[in-house]
This record gives structure tokens, C-alpha cells and sequence, in this order.
């Protein structure tokens, strides 16, 4: 079968595809817990499940996504009809990252393959249990000559960048990003990054307190918190930081337990480098809760630190891990002083119950995307672009998004051949006042 063509065939690989990550759930449940403890409730809801619907929906859409659109034509090329094709750029390259090892290697592949491309996915080599599952599902749902999955390191993928691609799909950290852009410049290809950056978390005086500290509690440490758009720190309205420390301790407390080491609910620090960096950064003067480690198990507790400086260790780069800094603001100067210091983020978000503030907020700074009262869930909605801004990432996918970023969107016009007005052609003598009139009207 011929995959750039055939949307019969794509159709039936995705529906196989779909019938080999149901079978496999168990497999990915387990091996997720292997590689960093992650909580099988979190692995269904955070992985699982969303590429069961992302596949759901792209079969579903399919057809629909890859028609020829009809856009209404230019009055200059009268008569014609006036349409945009699309096709697959040819030979994609898929980089997926730890974090959701998972979700982030399929969710793009889904899409590469319904628009008709030749996939190679890279999955991350800091999550073998799950790369090693991920290999076989590919494994059962295709031909190698269509998707291919390469394992490895940094040599590995140091490899794969110096070859020639028609699209780059990376999701990483910010600096590696930089690395795949430059690759990609070689050659002029096509990218899209997905990075991160440091999101703040705005909490003003007239927020729901209690609720506000669930849902940043929920939105930090889910995946203890190594989710590139999980609130980097937080900015309180000094008003209501007292208030909101106990209320964060009490539901952390209420999620973890007394001792969340012990929880069957919270997940470990992916590998001893990257504890041993966020350790470094937890300074004891500071901890207002939590602050426990063990390099044994990878592990961090949920942690709150009382910042007062944007220039400590803690604040100078992404955290992407269980540590939330807490910083106050008196007003909009505060807030704008501390959140210009940082390149722009992944996502933001604000808690208020004063909607001018809000929108104020969201129009004022520029981000990727974000919520008003809740944390993360924005991702959830296929219906609204995922990516970032600036240092945060180019390019943004999701839903029938995800079908348009790895096609090439081909501009066609069908001229009829019934009238051909001669004023386009030369010679132009006598014709320039007439064609300023024309093109002035139109």
C-alpha cells in the first residue's frame, strides 16, 4: 500500500495501531512504574487514555482533515476555482523526551502517519522499560519502510540530526532545542519544538484560596512535578501568602500523606543526575515544607521553598521537578518586574476571582498557553494549539492541528479556459491607468 496516498490504508494502520496500545495499557502501566515510579492512575490519565482518544479522533477525522479545502478565489484570476491541497512532507523525524515518554513519542507519530509521512521515532533512552514496549507496538503495527523506531543515547541522536529530514518533531528542554533547530537549519528543514521555560503562577487577593491550593498542588506535583507546563513558581499577593502556605501544605498533606515517600501516588525523579541537580537547589534556610531526599530512590518530597530573590540558584532556569518557590507581589509593578526577568514561558496561569485582573494578566505577557483558575488542563482540550513562544517552542499541535503541522499545505488555482481578459498581458501600452483603477477597487 502506498501510505502518502492511500487514506484507506492510513485509516486501517491507525485502527491497528489503536488495537495494539489497548492491548498493550497493562505493559506501558508497569513499565512506567519500572522506569521512575509514575502512578498507574496518572500513567491512564495522562498517557494511556489520551492517545486512545488522539486515535479515536484522527480515524474518525481523517478524510475529512486530508480533503482539498476550497478557498474563495481572487477576483484578478477570474474565472477560476481556487483550492489548497494537502500532502505529506515525506520523511519525518520524531524526538520524544522522558517526562511522558508515551505520549509525547505517539501523540506526533499519530499524526505524522494520518498525513501520509514515513516516521522514524526516537524515544527516550532515560525510559528503556517504555521505550521497549513502544518498539514492539510500532513493531506490530508496521513496516519498518514506514515507521521505524531507533534507540539510544545522545550518539544516537547526534546521529539522526546530521541526516537530511523533510520535518523535525522534538519535545525537550530548551537548550537541546537549540541543538535540533541548528541541525535542522542545514538543511532549511521544517521544525517543530516543543521546550518549556519558567511558568509563574499568579495567585491575587481576591482568589479562592482553598481552591486554588488543590489545583496548584494537583497541577506542580503530578508527575512530581516534571511537566514542562507545571507552575515553575509562584506569585502571591502578600495579602494571602500566609493563607495560601497553609492551605498548599494541607492538601499535599491530603495527597501524599504525612510521609509521601511512602505514597503509591507519587512518582521519583527520573534519574540520579537530574536529582542530584534539584537537590542542589533546595537551600534548608528556605523549605517551608517538605525538603526531603534520598538519592537512593531518586527521590524528592513535595517541597515548598519561601523565595524572596529571582537571583537564587533555584530561580535561575527551568525547575522541572517537586520544588515550588514562593515569591510575594504588592502590585502590577512587582508582577511585571519578576515575570519579564524570564524568557518567554510555556504556559501561565492566574487565580482571581477579579476578571479584569485576569484578562489584564493574559494580555499583558506572552505565553504558550494557560488557565485562569486552574493549572495544566488547557493541554486536555484538542480543540485549542499546544506549543510555546519565543524560548518556549515554535509551532503548535493538537487535534486537526496535529494533521496540518506535518503536511505541506500545496496552493493550487484552476483557471477555466471559457474567458482570458487580455489586460495582463503585454504589450502594456495604454494599460497602467486601468490596471491602478482596477487594483484600487478591488
Amino acid at each position: 500500500m502506498d501510505f502518502k496516498t492511500d487514506l484507506n490504508y492510513r485509516k486501517e494502520v491507525l485502527t491497528t495501531l489503536l488495537h495494539q496500545v489497548v492491548l498493550h495499557e497493562k505493559e506501558i502501566i508497569n513499565a512506567l512504574y519500572l522506569d521512575f515510579k509514575k502512578p498507574a492512575f496518572e500513567t491512564v490519565l495522562t498517557e494511556t487514555s489520551y492517545i486512545v482518544t488522539e486515535l479515536k479522533e484522527t480515524i474518525k477525522n481523517l478524510k475529512k482533515w486530508a480533503k482539498p479545502k476550497a478557498v474563495l478565489p481572487s477576483i484578478l484570476n477570474f474565472p477560476s476555482t481556487d483550492f489548497i491541497y494537502k500532502e505529506p512532507y515525506g520523511k519525518v523525524l520524531v524526538i520524544a523526551p522522558w517526562n511522558y515518554p508515551y505520549q509525547l513519542a505517539l501523540a506526533p507519530l499519530i499524526a505524522a502517519v494520518a498525513a501520509g509521512n514515513q516516521v522514524v521515532l526516537k524515544p527516550s533512552e532515560l525510559t528503556p522499560k517504555t521505550a521497549a514496549v513502544l518498539a514492539t507496538i510500532i513493531s506490530k503495527t508496521f513496516g519498518p519502510e514506514h515507521v521505524e523506531v531507533v534507540q539510544g543515547g545522545v550518539a544516537v541522536s547526534q546521529e539522526l540530526l546530521a541526516q537530511r529530514w523533510d520535518y523535525i518533531f522534538f519535545t525537550g528542554s530548551v537548550p537541546v532545542g537549540k541543538i535540533v533547530a541548528k541541525a535542522a537549519a542545514i538543511h532549511l528543514t521544517p521544525i517543530t519544538l516543543e521546550l518549556g521555560g519558567k511558568n509563574p503562577c499568579i495567585v491575587d487577593q481576591t482568589a479562592a484560596i482553598a481552591c486554588a491550593a488543590k489545583r496548584i498542588v494537583w497541577g506542580k506535583f503530578i508527575n512530581a512535578g516534571q511537566t514542562c507546563i507545571a507552575p515553575d513558581y509562584l506569585l502571591v499577593q502578600k495579602d494571602v501568602y500566609n493563607e495560601l502556605i497553609k492551605h498548599l501544605k494541607e492538601e499535599i498533606i491530603l495527597a501524599y500523606g504525612q510521609n509521601p515517600r511512602n505514597s503509591p501516588d507519587y512518582a521519583r525523579i527520573i534519574n540520579h543526575k537530574n536529582w542530584k541537580r534539584l537537590a542542589e537547589r533546595i537551600d534548608p534556610k528556605k523549605i517551608v515544607h517538605g525538603g526531603q531526599t534520598d538519592p537512593e530512590d531518586n527521590y524528592i518530597a513535595p517541597t515548598l521553598i519561601a523565595e524572596t530573590t529571582v537571583d537564587s540558584l533555584l530561580m535561575q532556569e527551568e525547575i522541572f521537578g517537586p520544588i515550588l518557590p514562593i515569591l510575594t507581589y504588592t502590585n502590577a509593578t512587582d508582577l511585571q518586574q519578576i515575570v519579564s526577568t524570564y524568557e518567554k514561558p510555556l504556559s501561565l496561569y492566574v487565580f482571581t476571582k477579579n476578571n479584569a485582573f485576569a484578562r489584564k494578566i493574559i494580555t499583558s505577557y506572552s505565553f504558550g498557553g494557560g488557565c485562569i483558575n486552574d493549572t495544566i488542563i488547557h493541554f486536555s482540550n484538542k480543540r485549542l494549539p499546544f506549543g510555546g513562544v519565543g524560548h518556549s517552542g515554535m509551532g503548535a499541535y493538537h487535534g486537526a492541528l496535529s494533521f496540518n503541522v506535518f503536511s505541506h499545505h500545496k496552493s493550487i488555482v484552476k483557471k477555466a479556459n471559457w474567458l482570458d481578459l487580455p489586460m495582463r498581458y503585454a504589450p502594456y501600452k495604454d494599460k497602467l491607468k486601468t490596471i491602478k483603477k482596477i487594483l484600487k477597487w478591488i
